[in-house]
């Protein structure tokens, strides 16, 4: 699932799923500082919170539309542009400069965790403004051009219930085209100042761009809303929207897929970089130590983190070597890898089979909740395939988040692209990650308390929301689950996967490693299909230090529950654990440390028989 934090762009959460995107609005006014400086610390910062995200929210439309406020649904601003820039560095370092001047010391429980999950948040944005996120605007997996198409297909974030939904997204395709045109004039600025993507990268973008080139208009997937109006808007609207969409898609939104896929194929593929790592490119050392700490929310550097992973890699391989030993597989753990790639039964016939493998998990899954959780999520989640023109370059899996309301339900999207690449051993680590108790089930809950302030209901960080996936993965065999070795083994390679990121990831930005060295490494070392190595090496190299987040997370949650069972002893209650970690939403790691042990502190000091006095 992925999360993201770059400017102006695809921000889907990998870590909370939302969508990065938006409009230009000025900042909170001195003179509404002014009016609240003498009011008590938690007012200001109450006040300060929401007046931050409202701003956000008119300069980042679609990050609305996720959270199911429909306010700005015919918005889609140029986040490209440099006003729009100017206006959210604006926006960051006044509420920097604001929550800054608050005693933290004054405040209670619940907004000393606002108070510094929003301080770390705007020290962390307004320190990447150093570096030109917005000449990279978009590239295989995190952009977007292939999210606006989710959107206008109709099964997205986009609603089209209405006439207004209509109306709005006709407005919404016009701005996709200057926001398309700005792409590639940062490009080309991009190309005279060395900031440029990979050329790997630029070939899997290529034909994802291509792919929304159609000669009849009334065949793209932006003409599949006007293909099914709901029953309850009148004809003479349908015909209207009919024939707006159509002259829309023909004129405006295709010509400007084709001028961005021209200029992709022609101009900037011949000016693509050979190298790969992000250190390569302009103050590239400091920008990739950015991006490290930005989806990990810890200072760990990049070596550190490298020889974590190999840490890892070397215990679960342990793990493994006893699993194989079980089966009676006689080979080494490479042999064993190729063998589970090679054996027909555990390929799924056809992608409607894989589909409903992970449908049929649902009441299992569920069933097994009650034994861990005393909280639960009321909003539900359907299970999709990915669509045919991402699939490619797609991941396994990944989650998008539904509304509070339960309007438009969560998506567990599993990619049925080269069946061969989808082992059937790895459904039951993959459900719990994605599904539940994993993304769908933190997400939902975080959303779902109402007295959260919204960007703590709303917000994400990767390290925590993608190190809680990993974490509910190691809860299958509490959860009645890996019952079967090959499934525990799958488990094991999906934990490896996530290790092995930790390697990689820092072996091709820091270490020189090459794509092909990066490939080797990932073969050696899980069982995962050719596709997907090929295309988690490329989104690592697309991404530079997203995919640390997953491990480091896992490593963090797991260490709390670690801690408070030697602390606690027989007093530790799994149920009241999981709500501490969950409860208060997605927290920076070093936050939700700290929150943790104060819970540690007050649960054992409560527990405690009172002392006696002689």
């Amino acid at each position: 699932m992925p999360a993201h934090a770059r400017r102006g762009v695809t921000a889907v959460l990998a870590a909370a799923g939302l969508l990065l995107a938006a409009c230009g609005q000025a900042p909170p006014s001195d003179a509404g500082t002014a009016a609240t400086e003498a009011q008590a610390p938690s007012r200001v910062l109450d006040t300060l919170v929401e007046d931050y995200y409202e701003h956000y929210l008119e300069l980042n439309p679609l990050v609305a539309t996720a959270n199911g406020d429909m306010r700005f649904n015919d918005r889609l601003p140029n986040t490209l542009s440099e006003q729009w820039l100017a206006d959210l560095l604006a926006l960051e370092q006044d509420s920097l400069a604001r929550v800054t001047a608050i005693d933290p010391a004054s405040l209670d429980e619940q907004r000393r965790l606002t108070y510094e999950q929003f301080r770390y948040g705007r020290e962390l944005a307004v320190a990447g403004f150093r570096f030109p996120d917005e000449l990279l605007p978009f590239n295989q997996f995190f952009g977007l051009p292939v999210f606006f198409g989710q959107m206008g297909a109709g099964n997205g974030i986009q609603p089209f219930a209405t006439v207004r939904d209509y109306d709005n997204f006709l407005a919404r395709m016009r701005d996709f085209v200057v926001w398309s045109d700005q792409a590639i004039v940062n490009m080309k600025a991009g190309v005279e100042q060395g900031v440029v993507l990979p050329k790997v990268v630029v070939e899997k973008s290529i034909p994802q761009i291509a792919s929304f080139l159609v000669e009849d208009s009334g065949t793209s997937i932006f003409a599949a809303p006007i293909k099914a109006f709901p029953e309850s808007i009148p004809m003479a609207d349908r015909t209207r929207l009919s024939d707006a969409y159509v002259k829309a898609i023909a004129g405006e939104l295709l010509p400007a897929y084709k001028r961005l896929h021209e200029f992709l194929l022609h101009d900037y593929l011949p000016a693509a970089r050979e190298s790969i790592a992000a250190t390569a490119l302009p103050n590239g050392i400091a920008w990739y130590a950015h991006q490290v700490r930005m989806h990990t929310t810890t200072a760990f550097s990049p070596e550190e983190i490298h020889q974590i992973g190999l840490d890892e890699v070397r215990r679960i391989r342990g793990e493994m070597e006893q699993v194989k030993a079980k089966l009676g597989f006689a080979g080494d753990l490479p042999a064993f890898f190729e063998n589970l790639r090679a054996d027909p039964k555990f390929r799924f016939e056809s992608p409607e089979q894989l589909v409903d493998a992970y449908r049929a998990l649902k009441d299992r899954v569920a069933a097994a909740i009650p034994a861990q959780f005393n909280v639960v999520p009321k909003g539900d989640f359907e299970v999709r395939a990915v669509e045919p023109f991402r699939e490619r370059s797609e991941a396994t899996a990944s989650y998008m988040p539904g509304t509070p309301d339960g309007v438009r339900p969560g998506v567990f999207y599993v990619n049925t692209y080269d069946l061969s690449a989808r082992p059937s051993y790895m459904s039951e680590s993959i459900f719990l990650h994605e599904a539940i108790p994993g993304h769908h089930f933190q997400i939902s809950l975080q959303q779902e308390i109402a007295e959260l302030p919204r960007f703590r209901r709303f917000g994400g960080d990767t390290a925590y929301v993608e190190g809680w996936g990993l974490y509910a993965e190691s809860l299958g065999r509490e959860m009645g689950l890996y019952a079967d070795p090959y499934q525990y083994f799958g488990a094991l390679t999906a934990e490896m996967w996530r290790a092995v990121r930790l390697v990689v990831d820092t072996g091709l930005h820091a270490k020189g490693w090459s794509r092909d060295r990066a490939i080797d490494y990932m073969r050696q070392n899980t069982a995962l299909g050719d596709a997907d190595i090929v295309a988690e090496v490329e989104r690592y190299i697309a991404e530079p230090g997203q995919a640390l987040a997953y491990k480091i997370g896992q490593r963090k949650i797991r260490e709390l529950k670690e801690r408070a069972m030697r602390a606690l002893k027989d007093r530790f209650d799994v149920k009241a654990f999981h709500a501490q970690i969950l409860m208060d939403g997605s927290l920076p790691l070093a936050v939700l440390d700290a929150k943790v042990e104060r819970w540690i502190e007050a649960t054992a000091e409560h527990a405690a028989p009172p002392s006696q006095g002689k």
